[in-house]
């Protein structure tokens, strides 16, 4: 069994970010500037959004971090989206989710502008992505592409069966694997909650993400022997065994799992660092495209 290790690969990702910003700087271009804006004191956002502008400083970017209040309107916080999509200083930014009730998400990833839509959830990108265009792929998937490839886990006529149907991981990783690309041309089956044969599906699966959101759902006796499995949820589960009085799971059952499994991501330290460090990769991106 081969883990894969999205902690060391998002480090060696870094790693190359930071050298081609090096050589930005030394050719005179400009410096990368991911701006990031969170509402509310959410927890779990907060240190997110705190993991990626330090993520900035690791790789030579400059960052930008607008907090609102929990109470801000929505037409304030269109506002500040108006200001940042104007700012040619600033190449991407990201609206850290979720938002508070009385705002509507949709309208909200909808003012952001797509060229610098680094988080990939406008429209225009994802109907980009679906015509397989270039375009800024959301970067949970693109992280998981990037593991894939890193790890030359094969692709090619492989039947995935993707477990979750969300906008944002389960719907844009089953089109890309079944495209033409290096880490594509596999038989997709997009599997939810309402699937009524799963475990026949994934029994047949040569690769399986899970993406359902359900902690320890994929259990040994739902997978093959020799199966490649990236586990996309994390959750936490109260543990009185542990001084912080729980512990991180993932939608697939790990210690039964991984010992049939030919690949596997572990949570916490598989698909969650990938998912910063390609959202740095689309910043560059962005970069790259206006100076061409």
């Amino acid at each position: 069994m081969t883990l894969l290790d999205g902690k060391k690969t998002a480090a060696d990702i870094k790693s190359e970010i930071a050298l081609e910003v090096i050589e930005l700087k030394n050719k005179g271009k400009k410096t990368p500037h991911l701006a990031a804006v969170i509402v509310g004191n959410d927890g779990a956002s907060l240190t997110y959004v705190n993991a990626k502008v330090k993520a900035c400083d690791r790789v030579g970017f400059e960052s930008t971090l607008i907090r609102l209040p929990e109470t801000v309107t929505e037409e304030d916080l269109l506002n500040e989206i108006n200001i940042l999509n104007i700012d040619t200083d600033i190449d991407g930014f990201i609206v850290q989710l979720p938002l508070p009730k009385h705002i509507d998400e949709q309208k909200i990833l909808m003012a952001v502008h797509p060229d610098k839509d680094v988080d990939g959830f406008h429209p225009t990108n994802v109907g980009k992505l679906t015509l397989n265009l270039p375009t800024f792929i959301s970067a949970t998937p693109f992280g998981i592409l990037e593991l894939l490839e890193r790890y030359n886990v094969e692709t090619v006529g492989k039947h995935v069966v993707v477990i979750g149907r969300s906008n944002i991981v389960g719907r844009p990783m089953s089109i890309l694997l079944s495209q033409k690309r290096t880490k594509g041309n596999a038989t997709v089956t997009l599997a939810h909650s309402r699937t009524q044969n799963l475990k026949e599906l994934t029994l047949q699966a040569d690769i399986i993400v899970a993406a359902i959101g359900i902690p320890e759902f994929l259990k040994a006796d739902m997978v093959k022997d020799g199966v490649t499995i990236v586990d996309v949820g994390i959750t936490r589960i109260a543990d009185s065994r542990k001084k912080n009085g729980y512990r991180l799971a993932g939608d697939v059952h790990f210690e039964s799992v991984a010992k049939k499994a030919a690949f596997i991501t572990p949570v916490p330290g598989g698909v969650g660092p990938m998912t910063i460090a390609m959202l740095l990769k689309n910043t560059l991106l962005s970069v790259k495209r206006k100076n061409s």
